[in-house]
Parts: structure tokens; C-alpha cells; sequence
């Protein structure tokens, strides 16, 4: 059986006694077509069954009003909003985004990129995979000169721009507070150094316990994926523990790893925040479920999305440059809960 041949704005013109110029522009919401005719262009539209030619408008643009983004992972709270942030920012400004996830792995990034590439998105926002060590994968991005926005897990680059928030700074105000509620061995539970957000986090511990003359014990820092398993790992690790030698509190880099911590402490016996005190990172809905709730640092992944797609759309109409400006810190707050109270008078 014979395919129907596709509907033009030339059949809609002649469908509605208007010229294909007028259904044009009606489709493009364009200001000099009244609100009325544009209505009946598009009612006409539908019934006909008309398909915008996006490939060819995209060839005549040189634009594809696509982006891609590459993601870590999305069974993660916080990267749903990002993802959010991003869909509405993008949809305002009639882009479509292109979303995929690495599932933590560098090799996964790199056909991810590749395939992005290959679609012939206009941009790239990219927040890195766990175990990425460069970014030699994003170079055909850079020779063609297709912008690339780092947002969360970022890489140092003075061609692109990152979204941020001042991870040393929150890390360091958690573990300032866990020191004013009497804590003197606290542990912390971090990431692969690899990572802008885990370097920065322990920098900020560091430094928290340098300004308290507290000193620092490499065998309170244990290195881990963050995930429940690392979580349940650190907990048996503490349980392992001399008395003496425990950490009195656990500082750990995400709500995941220190709410399975948590959990299988609680299950030995310990007694939270009496005997340890913790804190999290990232303000997800289990740190408000475990009991008690988790103190946390809450920065808002909707804000992260909406400005990675909003400083890459102004750099594509030409309103700005992402290569003048390298970062943008977002707000984070510290979330005091009862996780972390051993002193409630404070």
C-alpha cells in the first residue's frame, strides 16, 4: 500500500484561501500573524496532519535547537532536578534536550558524548561519571566549536563554564558544626578524589578541623562509591573499632552512604547522635525518612539545571560568553537535624 505523502504549509495555505508566507509564519507564533489566524493555522494544522520539517529548518539554521545532557545517573533526587530545572529552562526558549546516563563509568561517557555529537546537539551540559579521568572525549566538541556547560561534577577548562556551589565552604561549615557539639573524631565518608565535589568537600573538612586545632587522622578518611553498600561497609568498619579509637561523629560526602551507615549502627546498637553523631550531604528525601532525620547541606539541583541551560542558550543567541566567566557558585544551606545534636542547648 502507498504511503501518503507529507502535508506542506502549501496544502494548509490552499486548505485555509491564505498564502503559504502567512501559514509560515502563523506556525512560528510570528507577531505580525493575529492571534485569530494564527488559531486556524494551527487548528488547521492538526487536521491535516502536518509535520514541521525540522531537519530541513535545522540545515537552513545550521541550528538544531537540541542539547544533550549527560548525567551520572538518574536514580538520584538531586539529578532528577537538575533534569527538571533543565526541561523547564529549555522548554521556555524552544529547545529540546537529548538526556543519557553514564552509569558512572568513563567508557559509557564517552559513547554518550559521541552520540550527542553525532545527533548534532548545539550544546552539551555534562556532569562527570565517577571514574572520568579526561576529557579528551569532549574534544570534537571544542574543535567545532559546540559549547560545552559543566554543571555539579565539573572539570577545570577555560573554554567552558561550570555550575557550582562552594563545596569547601559547606564542608567546612558541617564539620564546624559537628566540632561545636563536643565531636573531636570525626570521620569522613568521601568520594573519588577524582571529583571536583569530593575534593573540595574533604578540603573543606580539613580545613574545619586545621581552624580547631584538631588534627587530622588519615584513618578517619574512608574512600568510597557513596552508595548503600559503602555505607554498610563504613558501618562494620566503626563496629571493628577499638573504643577508644571510633570516630564520635561521621561526616559523610552524601545522604546515601551516610544513612546505610547510619542504619547498620543503629541495628549494633549505637546510639545516634549520643554515641556518634552524623551528617550528610545533598538534602535527599531519605535523609528526612531514617530517624533521626540527617543533618544535611541542601543546594537545590532545579537552580543547577535551570542555570546550565540558561547561561548555554544566552551563548548561543549571542548574549553572553560562557568562556568570559569559568564558574557560577549557587547557594547551599547546612540543614541542622537531630542526627546531629549531641549538644542540644547549641
Amino acid at each position: 500500500m502507498a504511503t501518503e505523502r507529507d502535508i506542506t504549509i502549501y496544502d494548509i495555505a490552499k486548505h485555509l484561501s491564505i498564502s503559504a508566507t502567512t501559514v509560515s509564519r502563523g506556525l512560528k507564533n510570528h507577531p505580525t500573524i493575529n492571534k485569530n489566524t494564527r488559531k486556524k493555522i494551527a487548528d488547521a494544522a492538526r487536521e491535516l496532519g502536518y509535520r514541521s520539517n525540522t531537519f530541513a529548518s535545522s540545515l537552513r539554521s545550521k541550528r538544531t535547537h537540541t542539547l544533550g545532557v549527560i548525567v551520572p545517573r538518574l536514580n538520584s533526587y538531586f539529578v532528577s532536578s537538575v533534569i527538571a530545572g533543565m526541561e523547564d529552562a529549555a522548554n521556555k526558549e524552544g529547545y529540546n534536550l537529548i538526556i543519557s546516563h553514564s552509569l558512572e563509568s568513563a567508557e559509557k561517557e564517552m559513547a554518550n558524548a559521541a552520540t550527542m555529537y553525532n545527533k548534532r546537539v548545539d550544546g552539551l551540559l555534562i556532569s562527570l561519571a565517577y571514574d572520568t579521568q579526561n576529557i579528551d572525549h569532549l574534544k570534537p566538541f571544542f574543535r567545532k566549536g559546540i559549547p560545552v556547560v559543566f554543571f555539579d561534577r565539573t572539570y577545570p577548562l577555560n573554554e567552558s563554564i561550570s555550575i557550582v556551589i562552594d563545596n569547601t565552604k559547606a564542608a567546612y561549615e558541617i564539620t564546624k558544626h559537628l566540632l561545636e557539639q563536643g565531636c573531636k573524631r570525626i570521620m569522613h565518608l568521601g568520594g573519588n578524589m577524582l571529583r571536583n565535589v569530593y575534593t573540595d568537600r574533604l578540603k573543606g573538612y580539613k580545613q574545619a578541623l586545621r581552624d580547631h586545632k584538631i588534627s587530622f587522622d588519615e584513618k578517619l578518611v574512608w574512600i568510597s562509591k557513596l552508595n548503600e553498600e559503602a555505607g554498610t561497609n563504613a558501618a562494620e568498619q566503626i563496629l571493628k573499632m577499638k573504643a577508644k579509637e571510633r570516630p564520635d561523629a561521621v561526616f559523610a560526602a552524601n545522604d546515601t552512604a551516610a544513612v546505610y551507615c547510619m542504619i547498620k549502627l543503629k541495628a549494633a546498637g549505637i546510639q545516634i547522635p549520643r554515641d556518634i553523631a552524623f551528617a550528610g550531604f545533598n538534602n535527599e528525601p531519605i535523609s528526612k525518612v531514617v530517624e533521626p532525620n540527617l543533618t544535611t547541606v541542601n543546594y537545590s539541583g532545579y537552580s543547577v539545571g535551570e542555570a546550565a541551560v540558561i547561561n548555554m542558550i544566552n551563548h548561543l543567541n549571542g548574549i553572553s560568553d560562557i568562556r568570559t566567566t569559568n564558574t557560577i557558585i549557587l547557594r547551599s544551606d547546612l540543614i541542622i537535624r537531630e542526627s546531629s545534636l549531641k549538644n542540644k542547648s547549641l
